[in-house]
Parts: structure tokens; C-alpha cells; sequence
């Protein structure tokens, strides 16, 4: 099994290509935190590339920025190259089958004219007073 679950800090904005058969990728970097402190007892960062595909790919590099907070889950994938020196080089990277935005860097007032996506709109509905809850006969109940 090869799943991996992420939740972290985009450490700059996406950026956003398509591919010669026009599918959208989308590749950024997610800053994800050590669980424990180091000696020092600073907690260090993992600094992990996303890939991202087709219509998500398109969602990421709209709404999210350097700074946002995302999750994602997905999977490893490795690769190899040959570098101009000659050396190999290796790249791991998770190929991401969801992505959640948690939270913009951005907020309200600086979010762009015309874009009515705000994360904390689409989470939080509004609270409403809850009426007294009438009492029911079991016996009037369809099932």
C-alpha cells in the first residue's frame, strides 16, 4: 500500500502547466511540521512537491498561495535523472489524489476582486438559534 496524508504550508505560490495532450499539473511545495523538537528544541519542517492533476490542478493553482494551509493525500512516487554534470539525481515527490484547502494566507479584505471563494465561507456555516424540539408519537413514525 502506498498512501500518504500530509496536512502543511504551501512555501510558495503553485504553479500551474499543461501537458502536450492539454491535461493541467499543478506542482507546489508543502512545508509539514516535525511532530517532536529538535535538541535545540526547535520544531524543524519537511519540505515535501506535490504533483497535481487535471481539474484540481486547475482548483490549486486558483486558490491557493504561498503561506495556505492544506491537506493531502496521496501517494509517493519516485523518479531518477541524469543531471548535466552526469551525476543521477532522484526526486521523490506524492502525487496527490485530494487536496482540501484549510486556510488561505489570504483574507477577506485582501482577497481579490471578483473571487468569491473564501475557505472559512465554505466550512463554517452560520450559527442559528434552535427552536424547542416538539415531542413525537413513535406510533406515527412511518418505519
Amino acid at each position: 500500500m502506498n498512501k500518504v496524508v500530509l496536512i502543511g504550508n504551501l512555501t510558495r505560490d503553485p504553479e500551474l502547466q499543461t501537458t502536450n495532450g492539454g491535461v493541467s499539473v499543478c506542482r507546489f511545495t508543502l512545508a509539514v511540521t516535525r511532530r517532536f523538537a529538535n535538541a535545540g528544541g526547535e520544531r524543524e519542517a519537511d519540505f515535501i512537491n506535490i504533483t497535481v492533476w487535471r481539474n484540481q490542478a486547475e482548483n490549486c493553482h486558483k486558490y491557493l498561495k504561498k503561506g495556505s494551509k492544506c491537506a493531502v493525500i496521496g501517494r509517493i512516487q519516485t523518479s531518477s535523472y541524469d543531471a548535466p554534470d552526469g551525476s543521477k539525481r532522484y526526486s521523490t515527490d506524492v502525487v496527490a489524489d485530494e487536496v482540501e484547502f484549510i486556510m488561505s494566507s489570504r483574507n477577506n479584505a485582501d482577497s481579490d476582486e471578483g473571487s468569491s471563494y473564501t475557505p472559512s465561507e465554505s466550512r463554517t456555516p452560520a450559527r442559528k438559534e434552535t427552536a424547542e424540539l416538539e415531542e413525537i408519537d413513535d406510533d406515527s413514525l412511518p418505519f
